[in-house]
């Protein structure tokens, strides 16, 4: 089972379309395949962006208190005992690295991969969405 970490720029892709592989992954979470893993600042982070961006449409904040309801009910939930930043060249990007690390995530999934140049050296594959849809056989 892959262990990964979705970086919040997936989720709000997710949930303001239904089509693409962003959306595709978010059905996906709970698969046997795969793994999500959270921490508190990441939820907290998923849940103050989503607010801001996706409510205001056909999703309320109600909405969005369920996605991280089951995001939270169907993830491993890690304690981040590493500290050690900067790291990356946006500094706001290292307690989503230091969790892929604690996890020891096989993958972190963002849009913005040039954000996590150099989480390589640490052991964490990035890659976009579609990227590990088409490891785990999910693209036609």
């Amino acid at each position: 089972m892959y262990q990964v970490v979705i970086d919040t720029n997936v989720l709000v892709s997710a949930l303001l379309s239904y089509q693409g592989a962003s959306h595709r992954l978010l059905r996906l979470v709970g698969d046997e395949r795969w793994r999500l893993n959270l921490s508190v600042p990441l939820v907290f982070e998923y849940e103050q962006t989503l607010k801001r961006i996706c409510t205001g449409g056909p999703l309320t904040g109600d909405d969005i208190d369920e996605v991280i309801g089951f995001l939270c009910a169907n993830a491993n939930l890690r304690p981040i005992f590493l500290l050690w930043r900067p790291f990356l060249p946006d500094p706001k990007d290292d307690f989503i690295l230091e969790l892929a690390v604690e996890s020891r995530a096989d993958y972190l999934l963002t849009f913005n991969t040039r954000d996590f140049a150099g989480a390589d050296r640490v052991g964490v594959q990035v890659m976009s969405p579609r990227e590990f849809l088409a490891i785990i056989g999910e693209l036609p």
